[in-house]
């Protein structure tokens, strides 16, 4: 097989098994599958103020999992950047619904992901999650799009799109009024998603 040829499958194999980091991770949060969720990361995954390491996850991660019972992630789409044959990076929509109550939350969402591949498996490196609403399904999204009380996170899409500000910057505001109540704009010096080492 000719250099260019191996690495093509390479980079074919490489996206079949990224793609299934999304729905694994789905998977694990819905079934409650702890060992596997934090099995998706590297194992020197960095927490933040947390810590370092998948036992510093599994710690962030169990409480997390407590304060809603029932929970799907939908995943919508995936798509994925690479770095190098090693190194990637993808975002993925997802559609998050988890019953907190007598409320059933439904999220709509996007993981900016960055992947790298180690001993020949590939792994989540950071998963950061940016969401454009949270609300209990009998309702429609309304500002300030997060009606989950006690979640960390507030909505920041679209305005966190890099593309967003630029492109409602040429449209007059009267049309902008007449579409929305509640126009969003990206901080002056460009989207400062927040970190997170995981979410949803």
């Amino acid at each position: 097989m000719n250099e260019d040829l191996a690495a093509r499958l390479d980079r074919v194999e490489s996206t079949l098994a990224i793609q299934q980091l999304p729905i694994r991770y789905a998977m694990a949060v819905g079934s409650r599958d702890v060992d596997t969720w934090v099995s998706l990361f590297v194992d020197d995954v960095n927490c933040g103020r947390h810590g370092v390491g998948r036992e510093v996850l599994r710690q962030w991660i169990t409480p997390a999992l407590e304060k809603f019972y029932r929970s799907i992630h939908q995943v919508c789409g995936h798509r994925i950047e690479f770095v190098d044959a090693d190194n990637a990076r993808g975002q993925v929509y997802c559609r998050a619904e988890h019953e907190y109550g007598d409320k059933w939350i439904v999220m709509a969402i996007c993981y900016f992901d960055t992947y790298t591949r180690r001993n020949g498996e590939w792994f989540f490196v950071r998963r950061n999650e940016q969401r454009w609403y949270s609300q209990d399904i009998t309702q429609r999204p309304n500002p300030p799009f997060n009606d989950w009380l006690g979640s960390e996170m507030l909505a920041t899409l679209p305005a966190g799109f890099p593309t967003w500000a630029a492109f409602w910057g040429k449209v007059d505001e009267r049309r902008i009024q007449e579409v929305t109540s509640a126009p969003v704009h990206a901080p002056s010096d460009g989207p400062a998603p927040r970190r997170r080492p995981t979410g949803g």
